[in-house]
């Protein structure tokens, strides 16, 4: 993608002679897609319990539920599978990973894991003490559910404009400083095992932190011997706003952005199901020998041996060579492009949602979608409901479902965000879909006035977004 075809999807649909782009990759191998018929998707719906996470993938047109383990992989990482040791112990496509790593992101140790959670785990049980406290930019389902379940109060020290979706602020994944020094002073630096950082922030749209924010959480907790551990699922997203967005990057390579961001961080907690284009895995890296040691003990409790960690040899090399293809700059901009270019749909027909576009989705603001629903009708499940019963096209909800119940009280969390996220897929889908996901959109949004909510009639114990049961409310 050129620089001037680039700068005229980021404005999002302002009125500039803009030339076409396309993928930089040609399709080799295709996957049949099956349009429903309404009457079928109804009933998929209803025996869903209204949940597009329990519908089942064939009844699905245009699957836009997760970006997490849906890539498409490159022949060289196909042709990688092959290259798979399965031997038990000491699989060389551990330590092809483990270098990788250590090359691209730069933190010394690497402990695999099956999936992001899996080194979320690790990380919580190896640092969390009951009473600890974890501040974050914003929290994620996963990540927040085991830093309490291991004993932990989570503290949210995003700065304000994260959680308004009208604000277009360069980076609302950054962190208020001012909000974490407060609490280092209120809880004490030693009951704060580590910050959390996520790059980019999902369930603040998808949005960057600054280079410099970084550096100045560091400089922080630096002074008090706390730790940073970076969310770094999306960290080559962030890196491509920061060249875009921040001063003296621009021109800078991805791979050199990505190694000094990581460079102000101790670790990281990876889903490999993200920026690594695979479809299963993750790990967890550190720089500190102590933790690494007690991680890599513990990932023989929870997952396999310390050199395969729940991932197959032919997994962790298809990853390896999947970290290096997303370091293309070209990739990267067309990857993020591509959700730009929804984006710029849907703003021409003012449809609402966070604002500017984000790295992985759009998210779009179920509040200003139907201002007659009370948060507790959940008006981000109704709207990924709708938008399924409409066109087949699944999307997810990051609202007052996903946020849970807090921890000691019981009561409901209540995000100020209740977004429904369209989330693109890696490599998978083309500029023709993003039309017909567009197009279904705004249908949708054409007839808001006349939806009604839906009522819970099933609440599982953890996690409740995924397997939570609805229906449709009568009055």
């Amino acid at each position: 993608m050129s620089n001037h075809t680039h700068q005229s999807l980021h404005t999002m649909g302002q009125q500039q002679d803009r030339r076409s782009w396309a993928e930089p990759y040609r399709i080799k191998m295709v996957e049949p897609l099956h349009m429903t018929t309404r009457e079928e998707r109804e009933q998929a719906l209803a025996e869903a319990g209204f949940n597009t996470f329990l519908l089942r993938s064939r009844d699905v047109y245009i699957d836009l539920l997760t970006d997490s383990g849906t890539n498409a992989m490159s022949d060289r990482q196909w042709a990688g599978i092959m290259l798979g040791d399965e031997a038990y112990a000491g699989s060389e496509n551990f330590y092809r990973l483990e270098e990788t790593v250590r090359e691209c992101y730069g933190w010394k140790y690497l402990v695999p894991t099956h999936q992001g959670r899996g080194a979320e785990n690790l990380l919580s049980q190896s640092l969390i003490t009951p009473g600890s406290h974890v501040p974050g930019n914003m929290y994620f389902t996963t990540t927040r559910f085991h830093q309490e379940h291991a004993g932990a109060t989570f503290h949210d020290v995003i700065i304000d404009e994260a959680h308004d979706s009208h604000s277009l602020h360069p980076f609302k994944g950054n962190v208020d400083i001012d909000k974490l020094a407060a609490l280092i002073d209120e809880v004490g630096a030693d009951r704060i095992p580590y910050v959390c950082v996520a790059a980019t922030v999902n369930m603040a749209g998808g949005q960057p932190i600054s280079m410099a924010n970084l550096r100045a959480v560091r400089e922080l907790t630096s002074r008090h011997g706390i730790p940073i551990y970076l969310d770094a699922t999306r960290a080559m997203e962030n890196a491509l706003f920061i060249q875009e967005r921040e001063e003296g990057y621009a021109g800078e390579p991805i791979t050199d952005i990505l190694r000094e961001f990581c460079s102000y961080s101790d670790g990281a907690t990876m889903s490999g199901k993200k920026d690594p284009l695979v479809n299963i895995g993750g790990w967890l890296s550190t720089n500190d020998r102590d933790l690494y040691e007690e991680a890599r003990n513990l990932v023989v409790v929870y997952e396999g041996l310390h050199t395969y960690g729940g991932m197959a040899g032919r997994d962790m090399e298809a990853m390896a060579i999947g970290i290096r293809e997303a370091l293309d700059d070209d990739y990267m901009k067309s990857r993020v492009g591509q959700v730009r270019y929804l984006g710029m749909l849907l703003e021409q027909w003012g449809i609402p949602f966070v604002k500017p576009v984000g790295g992985h989705a759009i998210f779009l603001d179920a509040r200003d979608f139907y201002p007659h629903l009370d948060q507790d009708q959940y008006p981000a499940q109704t709207l990924a409901a709708e938008l399924y019963l409409e066109s087949g096209i699944r999307s997810m909800e990051r609202g007052i479902v996903s946020a849970g119940r807090d921890a000691v009280t019981g009561e409901n969390h209540r995000p100020k965000l209740e977004l429904t996220r369209l989330t693109i897929p890696r490599r998978v889908y083309t500029q023709a879909h993003m039309d017909v996901v567009a197009e279904s959109v705004k249908a949708c949004f054409d007839h808001r006035d006349s939806v009604r909510g839906l009522k819970m009639v099933y609440e599982p114990r953890y996690l409740r977004f995924f397997q939570a049961r609805f229906e449709p409310l009568t009055a």
